[in-house]
This record gives C-alpha cells, structure tokens and sequence, in this order.
C-alpha cells in the first residue's frame, strides 16, 4: 500500500478499483454493479463503497453532523471591549495567571485534538456518515483555536510568550505531553485495524480522546472562565467559551458512541488494568495543572474543587463508555458547570445573534 493513502479511500472490494486505463468507460457502464448493502457499512473495516452516503447505517452521526451545523460563530461575533476593561484594571495577578494560563493550555490541545481527528480518527472510518460529522468536527478544532486567538489578541497579550507556555510550563506540558503519548500511536496511516493488536490500541487511544481528552479535560478546563463569568467578568471569552462548549459535548458525545458501537461490532473486551492506569494517570496531570492554575482559591472557585470536579465528570463519562466507575463517591462541586452547555435555565444563549442561529436553543446537548 502507497504510505499515506488510506485503505478505505473506496472499499477494499469496490469494482472501481478493477478498472484499469485500457477498459473502455462504456464497458464499465455496463457492468452489474450492486448497490451499496447496509450490512456491509462498519464503523472500521466496513466493505461498503465509502463514497455512496446512503443507505446510512449509523443513522445517529448525520444526526450529530446536522445539530452541529445548529452551532455556528465566529469569535469576530463576540464583544471583547469588557474583557479589556476587566483584565487591566478589575482582574487580581492571581486572576489574571488563572485566565492567561487556562488560554495557554486550551489553544495548544485544540491544535492537538484537530491532527487526531483529521490524521488518526477521521482516515479509518468505514462510513461516509461519520467521516461528513468528523470532517465538522476538524473545521470546529480550528474554530477553536481560532477563537483562543482572538481573546489572546483582543486583550493585548504576548502572543509568543502565551503560545510557548505549554512548553515551559511543566503543569501544561504534561497534559499535553500525556495526551500525545497516548494518541501519537495511532496517526500512522499504514495501521491496519484487522490487526487486532492494532484495533485493540485504537480504540483504547480513541477512548482516551473522546472520554477523557475531551469529555473531562475540554469539559472541566473550561470551569475556571466561568467562575469569573459568574461574577461578571471576562464576561466576553466565557460566552466564546460556551459556544465552544457546546462542540465539545458533541465531539465527546459522538467520540463515546463510536467507542461502544465499535466494542460492539468488533467483540472487543476493554483492558480495566489498562483503564484504571489511564484514569490514574491523568487525575495525576489534572491534580498538577490545578494546582499550578490555582496555587490559592480565587472568590468561588479553588483547585480543590477544579479536581473533585474532573473526578466528578470522569465517572460521568465512565458510565456513558459502559465502563467502572473510576472516582467512587466524587462529588458534583461546580453544579452550575452544565448550565453552561444549556443555558435555558438563564437565557436564550443565542440571544445576540440573528434569528437563523436561535435554532440551537431547541437543541438537546447532553
């Protein structure tokens, strides 16, 4: 196989890839050519014709493909004036090192989490209907960071220095010196997943993305913007935050849903040795950057609290994988947080945008 060029470009028994220069393009018309058969479609290793979207088999991730275009912002949409105001003259130097330090991490796992989708996840999928939502979900990666940018530059900071944090910086850099330890075994493009080493470390690594990467650190990480929200200030980059809370759950809602139907459709039994070094792993790295972020609690919020949270949130996902519960006994401290996904509770949070983009208020998010 050519390197770089995935095996489910078309299929691997597809008849398009028997037709060579020398066959006429009317024999090939006249060839018998079966439709696309629904029980052919899998999650990976499918046989189906990767370019024919229907017949769906997995019905649900279109679903998840047309609620996310319900979603849609740019960062230029936000007003950051307030943000300016609070951060030179209302933020204390513990407040501002929360907000600076939470933007450095943010920006780099959002590039991170955009190549694994795009280079690791997206290429091996067998149906077209998951590749349409994760290909969203790459542009959403790079909306993302795009607006982390934006807030960066709005407030006047050093751009060169926020960006290098995370390799100076050893609270962040194991975060995400973790994350691409455990994902960078699988963007190579020759991994055949009929292999079932291969398969068996892909799902584990896609586990980890979806579950924890996005569905606790995503998730949780972006908590410490919201305490200032919650007392009125950076009132701007949290509302940049909220829409890209809202892509979030779906990329860990979508990512869980592939893991589980994969389980399935493969027989595949999860490694709990495996999980539970995984979960301890990365309450060890959340336990550090917290403590980093928040050496004393600012009004509201505490380190104590960031990590009981992640725990807290960590068991959520663990029940939605159909796995063990990690942190028995965690305790919900920020019971506000889901509010921010679903802000039903305390506005339309689509209420200063123009009416076509109300639509996401109907939405079901978690």
């Amino acid at each position: 196989m050519e390197v770089g060029k995935s095996k489910n470009t078309i299929g691997a028994d597809s008849q398009f890839d028997r037709i060579d220069d020398s066959q006429s393009m009317q024999d090939f018309a006249l060839q018998n050519r079966e439709p696309v058969r629904v029980e052919d479609k899998r999650i990976v290793n499918g046989k189906a014709d990767i370019n024919q979207l229907a017949p769906f088999k997995y019905p649900w991730a279109w679903n998840f493909f047309l609620n996310a275009n319900k979603n849609h912002w740019t960062p230029l949409d936000i007003n950051m004036t307030k943000d300016v105001q609070d951060y030179h003259h209302k933020l204390t130097v513990e407040e501002k090192h929360l907000y600076e330090n939470v933007l450095s991490y943010l920006t780099t796992s959002d590039i991170l989490a955009m190549r694994n989708v795009g280079l690791a996840v997206m290429e091996k999928m067998s149906a077209p209907e998951l590749q349409i939502y994760q290909a969203r979900q790459v542009y959403e990666e790079a909306l993302h960071t795009w607006t982390y940018q934006h807030c960066i530059e709005s407030i006047g900071l050093d751009q060169s220095e926020i960006y290098n944090r995370y390799r100076v910086v050893p609270q962040i850099y194991r975060k995400i010196n973790l994350a691409n330890r455990r994902l960078n075994s699988v963007l190579r493009p020759d991994i055949d997943l009929n292999d079932r080493d291969e398969l068996d470390n892909f799902v584990h690594s896609y586990l980890f993305f979806a579950g924890v990467f996005e569905g606790c650190w995503f998730y949780n990480g972006f908590s410490p913007i919201f305490a200032l929200q919650r007392r009125g200030l950076m009132t701007g980059t949290a509302e940049q935050l909220q829409y890209i809370m809202r892509d979030e759950v779906l990329h860990c809602a979508f990512g869980i849903r592939v893991v589980n139907e994969i389980v399935k459709e493969e027989q595949l039994t999860l490694d709990e040795s495996r999980l539970r070094a995984m979960w301890d792993e990365c309450e060890a790295a959340e336990i550090a950057y917290a403590d980093y972020l928040l050496p004393e609690p600012i009004l509201g919020y505490s380190a104590e609290d960031h990590i009981e949270q992640f725990r807290f949130i960590a068991n959520r996902r663990a029940k939605q994988l159909n796995i063990f519960e990690p942190f028995k006994g965690a305790a919900n401290k920020l019971n506000w947080l889901d509010e921010q996904a679903n802000m039903r509770k305390e506005k339309n949070f689509f209420e200063t945008r123009v009416t076509e983009y109300q639509t996401g208020a109907a939405l079901s998010w978690e």
